[in-house]
């Protein structure tokens, strides 16, 4: 329960800041230009608010609604998601939106977005000025990778040390890793210290690589234990650090990437287990580990806690690997935090394609999702990384030209601006309509997602 707070808090404390800063590029713009802004609220307010307040010769109301779903700014004289149309039937003012010219409300439209992205920038600029990039190069893992049987089909073997593709060399060990060998027609690697290259289609499914179980390649880890947590079944049958495991079950082990692949085969077993004795039977494995003193291996049967766990931990990659860390003075973070936020934005873009397919609509997620990829410790590095990502993703998908998202706006103020006409204002109630069905619709399918995968349905 307390890593799930820990989530949570991290999830509602990065989206209050980028929904304040979204709305306030609106109201920004807005105030520029002397648009009256009614409301100005973080989170919705439907029914009732949470808190609220009205400064004395202010026009706008700020508050906290309490479904947190976003914010909005609501500017006079507008069609929005507030669908005030008693508004629009009054005659026209000039402190109103409608009133201003294109080229400002077009402005007024884009501020959220054009927030958002600088935002994303900075942080990632500050990121870079204040803890460096820090990375363990894919070339320096010596121990080499573990590979599924897809990427074995292809040609790879367990312990091929990854080099680069025939566009550039490999970095880190990444999404973008990924992408680099989906796109790729060579692939270099380095084989009991021979150089070799493997040869791709070039198109392979980057969906597919990352959702299969195991996925296509991980950095390999050798299954010895670094501590054994006490009172775990690991500790109950004498396993110590240094310790080797050698075999699970009759199957050889040759790396901790093979003793967990070992496990989920058991959770399958656990998940169709009807009674209690069929449970046990799942959770009832033989293990043979080594004794760093010793020269005969220990052969014993153990009972796996309900989540399928022996109690032990291994060495992560900064153990067994030394990270590089490439410093940047002040405003040499700048340029490097604008290419390393450009570089997320076109590879979070590419990535859409997989959406419009049956397995890229199951993997949408909702706010559970989103909450996961924050850590289950507070970290402020991640956490400010995770917080600039969001930025990104909530600045793309409010461009989108969808009717009631900020892009859909966009795209009926450049109509006006080449066609010199206005779309009618039962037209705009109409598209916004459309617009939040869509959005909501998504909303509820990435949401159901979230539930279906926590029962394990998806």
């Amino acid at each position: 329960m307390e890593i799930f707070f820990i989530k949570a808090l991290q999830l509602v404390l990065a989206i209050s800041l980028l929904v304040l800063l979204h709305e306030g590029g609106h109201f920004f713009f807005a105030k520029l230009f002397g648009v009256r802004v009614e409301k100005f609220y973080i989170f919705f307010d439907y029914k009732f608010s949470l808190f609220k307040f009205k400064p004395k010769k202010s026009d706008t109301e700020y508050g906290i609604g309490w479904i947190p779903l976003g914010g909005y700014c609501k500017i006079s004289g507008m069609i929005d998601e507030s669908f005030d149309t008693e508004q629009m039937k009054r005659p026209e003012q000039p402190w109103e939106f409608r009133t201003k010219p294109t080229w400002q409300r077009l402005l007024i439209m884009i501020g959220g977005v054009l927030v958002n992205f600088l935002l994303a920038l900075f942080i990632y600029s500050m990121i870079l000025f204040h803890w460096g990039d820090r990375y363990i190069p894919v070339s320096d893992m010596t121990l080499g990778m573990k590979f599924n049987q897809e990427a074995k089909s292809y040609g790879f073997k367990d312990g091929d040390i990854l080099v680069g593709t025939e566009t550039a060399a490999f970095k880190e060990f990444s999404a973008d890793l990924y992408r680099n060998i989906s796109e790729a027609h060579r692939v270099d690697i380095i084989r009991n210290g021979q150089k070799m290259s493997i040869s791709l289609p070039g198109d392979l499914n980057l969906l597919n690589m990352i959702k299969s179980d195991p996925s296509f390649v991980r950095p390999l880890i050798p299954a010895e234990i670094d501590s054994v947590v006490p009172g775990t079944p690991a500790a109950q049958i004498g396993m110590q650090s240094g310790d080797k495991i050698l075999a699970i079950n009759d199957s050889p082990v040759d790396s901790y990437n093979e003793f967990v692949d070992q496990l989920s085969h058991r959770g399958d077993l656990l998940a169709t287990a009807t009674t209690a004795a069929d449970s046990l039977a799942a959770r009832t494995v033989t293990i043979v580990y080594a004794h760093a003193a010793q020269t005969t291996p220990d052969t014993t049967q153990v009972t796996l806690t309900p989540e399928l766990k022996l109690g032990f931990t291994v060495k992560s990659l900064a153990d067994l690997y030394q990270p590089v860390v490439t410093e940047y003075g002040f405003f040499e973070s700048f340029p490097a935090g604008i290419k390393y936020g450009w570089n997320v934005l076109a590879s979070y873009v590419d990535d859409l394609k997989y959406i419009f397919t049956a397995d890229g609509a199951k993997s949408l997620g909702g706010f559970g999702a989103i909450g996961n990829l924050f850590p289950a410790a507070w970290d402020w590095y991640i956490f400010w990384k995770m917080t600039a990502f969001l930025s990104i993703i909530l600045a793309f998908m409010n461009i989108l030209p969808i009717p009631a998202l900020d892009g859909g706006h966009v795209l009926f103020l450049l109509y006006e601006m080449i066609t010199r006409r206005k779309p009618s204002e039962q037209f705009m109630i109409r598209a916004e309509y459309i617009g939040f069905g869509i959005i909501l619709l998504l909303m509820i399918v990435a949401n159901l997602n979230d539930i279906l995968r926590a029962l394990g349905l998806l």
